[in-house]
């Protein structure tokens, strides 16, 4: 039955099926043992290259402040200071504005980002399982609601496209715009440093007129609509961003401003290459010194070792779990002996990953900081030493 709540529809689907068998289910189990062997194995190569990498970036960062030149001048290029890593800051400059002819707009940026977004239904599915005579049955509430999305949304895929269908394709598409000449001063920004400025903002459109006759400005859209207040599906919006002003405009402000480490080739900021097998090529918005760029870099070489080591023992986590769940499926038959078995397996589970993590961990360390490297291994012995003081000792006979 559908039940229509303005552009909300939606309906439910029971399906049933017998319930699996010991051996079906042990077969099952099978097969997630062997996906667990080897999510189990890729957490070794994780947490142990996770290890090499953030020391590695380290050490060139120590490099890099170690050799880096402050330049006393962004507006002329010094030959002395050729193949060196130098550190710069000032206002982004392009050498001509960005356009979209297609709706008469023009802006001095970096990047100019055109959104379209297509008014489309969308299909949710909500599932819950239940058992009833011996079967397992499953019933999925599927609802649609019609949605502004920048990507095109397959009806063919719901599961019932009557009365929801949309279109195949965007008549007008997305894109982005980059300035194929951008510069600090005198001095040209590699592409890899173009690449960093990507702090896009929404481009206000209240001071443009509607570009034609079919298109309807609204807020900070275009409308390629009949009614903008109630669109129907196929129905196109479209929105602008930028990135790095680059001019001075009298709606937006003045220029942005970036800092810049990199290695000067000729008027030309590149890549540097370390010692340790790195590159350095940083920016940053705004004036920063020296130290605070490096300083940044620190911390983000940190967040991203610690989010890696957090995958990596994940990964092992759910590697154990999956390699040990044949034991779950042993006693599936016995509710209150599984349960304990459950609880007993994820116990095993953590402290063996925790143990594993630490003492890959400690290996990747070993030919950078030994004595850290000894500390850590120490340390992965805790999770097991504290495990086997929780089994009770045996009673004297």
């Amino acid at each position: 039955q559908f039940s229509d709540t303005g552009s909300r529809k939606e309906h439910v689907k029971i399906t049933s099926e017998s319930k699996p068998g010991f051996l079906e289910r042990l077969s099952e189990t099978s097969g997630g043992m062997l996906m667990g062997l080897v999510t189990f194995l890729l957490s070794f190569y994780l947490l142990f290259t996770n290890e090499g990498r953030a020391l590695r970036t380290a050490k060139s960062l120590d490099e890099g402040l170690s050799l880096v030149i402050p330049l006393d001048s962004i507006h002329s290029v010094s030959q002395q200071n050729e193949g060196r890593l130098v550190h710069l800051a000032g206002t982004l400059s392009t050498s001509k504005p960005l356009f979209d002819p297609s709706y008469g707009l023009s802006i001095w940026a970096v990047k100019l980002k055109r959104n379209v977004e297509m008014y489309q239904w969308v299909e949710y599915e909500d599932s819950t399982e239940y058992e009833e005579n011996g079967e397992i049955k499953k019933e999925t509430k599927y609802s649609y609601n019609t949605e502004w999305k920048s990507e095109v949304v397959n009806s063919r895929n719901f599961d019932r496209e009557i009365g929801h269908k949309n279109p195949s394709a965007m008549a007008v598409e997305s894109f982005t715009a980059v300035s194929p000449n951008v510069q600090v001063g005198s001095f040209v920004l590699s592409k890899g440093l173009v690449d960093k400025i990507d702090d896009f903002k929404q481009l206000s459109l209240s001071n443009l007129e509607d570009p034609h006759a079919d298109v309807t400005r609204g807020g900070d859209y275009f409308y390629h609509s009949e009614n903008p207040r109630r669109p129907e599906v196929g129905d196109l919006r479209v929105s602008f961003s930028y990135a790095g002003l680059s001019g001075d405009d009298p709606h937006l402000g003045s220029a942005d401003q970036v800092t810049v480490i990199a290695r000067q080739h000729s008027d030309q900021l590149v890549p540097y290459h370390t010692k340790s097998g790195d590159v350095l090529q940083l920016l940053y918005p705004g004036a920063l010194s020296v130290e605070e760029v490096f300083q940044k870099e620190h911390e983000s070489n940190t967040m991203k070792t610690w989010a890696l080591r957090a995958a990596g023992w994940l990964a092992m986590f759910v590697g154990i779990s999956l390699m040990t769940r044949i034991f779950y499926t042993l006693v599936d038959w016995f509710p209150v002996l599984r349960d304990l078995v459950n609880i007993g397996l994820k116990a095993f589970a953590f402290c063996v990953a925790s143990s594993l993590s630490l003492l890959t961990i400690s290996i990747g360390w070993l030919f950078y900081r030994p004595l850290w490297a000894l500390l850590i291994g120490l340390l992965s012995v805790v999770p097991i030493v504290v495990a086997k003081s929780r089994v009770p000792p045996k009673k004297q006979q």
